[in-house]
């Protein structure tokens, strides 16, 4: 069923209640902050208004109320909001995690770590095709060169497997992803041959 009334105004949302300013009798249908100070806990809790009143409201809200000059240059940058952290899509210790976007003050500069890591592994397959590209992976995770003994291999993983290992970290099982990537890679490499 459609609204009677045309709905010319975004942010309107047809209501029944009143306006919540004092002696007003107009339908409350638009969503206006509660106080004007910004919360860092979420957002802050909302009143409902008509359209005179939130027009009145809008007309005296001033975002950068309260910021220093230093903070109202900073939050007009093209880039503002993309030094948050955000949370991890992937399990902890995964071996082939794109670059945080956290370590970039420019996202396209993010983007072209994520093409130069894959570049170099590229090259470092096209230099050495002695190996598949599943052993370059694997010899990825372990963090060894081609060059390396079969004592540096082993000497590797058991450093890797203590690090990663839950009893060596309190219980912590956020590792166990990773520590099953390097048992993998061990397992292949010294099934394989690879290190004399």
């Amino acid at each position: 069923m459609t609204s009677p009334r045309p709905n010319r105004f975004h942010g309107r949302v047809p209501r029944e209640a009143q306006c919540d300013m004092p002696g007003c009798d107009a339908p409350g249908e638009f969503r206006a902050p509660a106080s004007r100070h910004r919360s860092p806990d979420g957002p802050p809790p909302y009143r409902w208004l008509c359209l005179d009143h939130v027009r009145e409201f809008n007309a005296g809200y001033n975002y950068f109320e309260g910021m220093s000059a230093d903070q109202i240059f900073a939050a007009q940058s093209p880039t503002s909001g993309w030094e948050t952290e955000s949370r991890a899509f992937r399990a902890a210790g995964s071996a082939d995690l794109p670059p945080r976007w956290a370590d970039f003050k420019d996202p396209m500069d993010a983007l072209g770590a994520r093409f130069r890591q894959r570049m170099d592994q590229a090259r470092r397959e096209a230099n050495d095709p002695r190996f598949t590209a599943e052993e370059h992976r694997a010899m990825q995770v372990l963090g060894l060169e081609a060059g390396a003994h079969r004592s540096a291999l082993r000497r590797r993983y058991s450093d890797l497997v203590r690090k990663y290992h839950p009893d060596r970290n309190g219980g912590d099982r956020s590792y166990e992803t990773r520590l099953g990537e390097v048992v993998a890679a061990y397992q292949l490499l010294r099934k394989n041959g690879v290190f004399a």
